[in-house]
């Protein structure tokens, strides 16, 4: 039996929405949230749009998906994201409790890992890496862009 709803398929999924956040200008993240292989939430960074800088993916996804739910727990959900979530986000997610995050490229100058791996909760499992590539190659555009203009 073949699967269709691998991790690489919901990274994809994540990565699309990468490629909005960069055509918007913004920083090129995106994330899904997945529950029993199916995505209940999407978003990616609008920090810009919205002049608000906790709109990172994660806290837009998580957000939706705590809606889509009717509840803050997010107990039996995946979190795809594109590169790997800050302080702040890994801090929500904490908060919510995800039973996995997996993401694409690591982000050594922003990163949770720089502080500690431990600030995720006991629960969640996390697995980085995937799509890393495609991640930091979207990153890399987004800042090349942005060394053109000055």
């Amino acid at each position: 039996m073949i699967e269709v709803y691998t991790d690489e398929y919901f990274m994809r999924e994540a990565l699309k929405e990468a490629e909005i956040a960069l055509e918007e200008g913004e920083v090129p993240v995106g994330a899904v949230i997945v529950a029993n292989k199916k995505i209940i939430a999407r978003a990616h960074n609008q920090t810009e749009r919205l002049n608000d800088s906790t709109a990172h993916a994660e806290m837009m996804a998580m957000t939706s998906a705590s809606n889509h739910l009717g509840s803050k727990y997010l107990t039996d959900c995946t979190l795809y994201v594109t590169l790997e979530p800050c302080v702040m986000c890994i801090g929500g997610s904490y908060w919510a409790q995800l039973a996995k995050i997996i993401y694409g490229a690591s982000d050594p100058k922003r990163g949770y890992q720089r502080l500690s791996d431990e600030v995720a909760h006991p629960k969640t499992k996390v697995q980085s890496g995937l799509m890393a590539k495609e991640s930091q190659a979207l990153i890399d555009v987004f800042f090349e862009k942005i060394r053109q203009k000055r």
